[in-house]
């Protein structure tokens, strides 16, 4: 960026050139702890609905510079993350929790409607090798329920 006023350089300037000096002086760790300190100086300052707030405006940034490919493919990456340093306790926790809160949330309709269409979904896709169809049984899981 060229000087102005006097031969004084620009604050953009100053600063491209204060990074670039900092960045030949110090090492990742470096980064890593002054950002755990920023971090922690942030989250006593900060409540939650800031980090609402933030982390809305940021997903909203983010959705409209990614598509559906990039997301599926950072869910795989976390998945295989999370896969990785966790076993089976973990995810019957989380799927335990999960059930209890989606119990709470929904009435019996819910279970009715999705037990229903996930029979229907599966019956599009049965081999019918004599037994009962999943549609069928999606049903009568969905009727049994109502009683």
């Amino acid at each position: 960026m060229a000087n102005n006023n006097n031969d004084k350089m620009s604050r953009e300037e100053a600063g491209r050139k204060g990074g670039e000096a900092t960045a030949k002086n110090h090492d990742k760790e470096f980064y890593q702890e002054i950002g755990q300190k920023g971090g922690e100086a942030t989250a006593e300052s900060h409540d939650k609905e800031f980090y609402q707030e933030i982390g809305q405006k940021g997903g909203e940034a983010t959705a409209e510079s990614h598509d559906k490919e990039f997301y599926q493919k950072i869910g795989q990456k976390g998945g295989e993350a999370t896969a990785e340093n966790h076993g089976e306790e973990f995810y019957q926790e989380i799927g335990k929790k999960g059930g209890e809160a989606t119990a709470e949330s929904h009435d019996k309709e819910f279970y009715q409607e999705i037990g229903q269409k996930g029979g229907e979904a599966r019956g599009r896709n049965d081999d019918n090798d004599g037994k009962m169809s999943r549609e069928e049984a999606g049903r009568k899981g969905g009727q049994r329920s109502r009683r």
